[in-house]
């Protein structure tokens, strides 16, 4: 049996912010193995400049986490997911922490990780913990330190400024945005997925660590306030929507390298792929207009980003299958790139809480008292 590998079919040079985070991307080593991490690519985002673009122009950064700013980020997110799942994922996480710091954080906490930003500190947010031993503050005779640990924490060992969410006493929810030494402290031993293998997810334990007169966030349980908690996202469905893309590139690459695409049946299936990213695609800018444009319409934008969830999840998977299928065995086989780019996309697309997204946006859709037409139009377009 001969296996044919694709040859990608070139690219233009990149010219916009998306097509320069895929650039910087894709042209560094992609490791795939239990426990490591994507150093080159986030060495890559960092030497471009993508790890404080998220910040506003006046604290150095390109305004990706402003109203304005949201198409550009957009792009930024997909086309890192695009050229690297795992980094996408770790660098979605980068920008959701620091636009928890900019919404939430007080003067000095906004200049102080703003400057750690542009530093090139690659930043997290770790919400996950396991039960017991979930992150706690407490308090002893020398001031404030923390106990327990997070879980499912994308980038351990290489995030330095993770922003996590912690109980206080009286059980109240307190983000912190806690500097941290990334050697000592995780350990990925549990993370033997499927997919994903090199996004370095793994527990961290800050038992021990003491909280400074910064490091506090908001106010308590600023962190779960609506609509920017469940409308925030559309930033991984962007990445989701970049490995589709990358899905549906392999495909398309096998069909021409192997000369297989003038098969009716495979013409359908290119087709039916193509139709699926292209609706991931349309969601995804929907679903980031609605949770930015100022003002928020908070329930019509969670409702919107909850259907967006379910679209792009079916939609990657959708692409997945119609790519295996056209491609054949030699699409489960380590040399072929659809192999670990449907492993990842795979991965990635569990995210928490899907039937609750579905039934949310459906309850949206019943009692919002509006013309079906008229429930996702910006008010005065006709």
């Amino acid at each position: 049996m001969t296996i044919h590998l694709p040859v990608p079919i070139a690219t233009a040079r990149p010219t916009g912010l998306g097509e320069v985070a895929a650039a910087a991307v894709a042209s560094v080593p992609a490791p795939d193995r239990h426990g490591s991490f994507p150093v080159e690519a986030i060495a890559s985002l960092r030497a471009a400049g993508l790890l404080a673009a998220p910040l506003p122009e006046a604290l150095g950064g390109a305004g990706l986490c402003e109203p304005g700013g949201a198409a550009r980020l957009r792009d930024v997110l997909c086309g890192i997911g695009r050229g690297n799942l795992a980094a996408g994922r770790v660098y979605e996480g980068h920008v959701n922490a620091l636009a928890l710091v900019l919404r939430y954080g007080g003067d000095a906490a906004r200049a102080r990780f703003s400057a750690d930003a542009r530093a090139g500190h690659l930043f997290g947010v770790w919400n996950t913990e396991p039960n017991p031993g979930g992150l706690a503050i407490g308090a002893d005779a020398d001031g404030p330190v923390l106990t327990g640990a997070k879980s499912y924490a994308s980038g351990a060992g290489h995030v330095t400024r993770p922003l996590v969410t912690a109980r206080l006493p009286d059980g109240r929810c307190q983000m912190l945005v806690v500097p941290l030494d990334p050697e000592g402290r995780a350990d990925l031993s549990s993370w033997r997925a499927h997919g994903m293998r090199a996004s370095a997810t793994g527990t961290v334990d800050f038992s021990g660590i003491r909280l400074g007169p910064h490091e506090r966030i908001g106010a308590p349980d600023d962190y779960f306030r609506q609509p920017f908690f469940a409308a925030g996202a559309w930033r991984f469905l962007a990445v989701q929507c970049g490995g589709i893309e990358a899905v549906l590139g392999a495909h398309r690459d096998h069909l021409a390298a192997t000369g297989r695409g003038g098969d009716p049946h495979q013409r359908a299936r290119l087709g039916q792929a193509a139709t699926a990213a292209e609706a991931a695609r349309l969601f995804v800018e929907r679903a980031a207009h609605l949770a930015t444009a100022e003002p928020v319409d908070a329930a019509r934008a969670i409702a919107y980003v909850n259907l967006a969830r379910g679209a792009v999840e079916r939609a990657g998977l959708d692409a997945i299958g119609l790519a295996q299928r056209s491609v054949g065995l030699a699409g489960f086989l380590e040399a072929h790139p659809l192999e670990r780019l449907a492993r990842d996309l795979a991965t990635y697309l569990r995210q928490p809480g899907p039937d609750a997204a579905l039934t949310g946006a459906a309850d949206y859709v019943l009692e919002a008292g509006l013309p079906i037409q008229a429930l996702w139009r910006d008010p005065g377009t006709t």
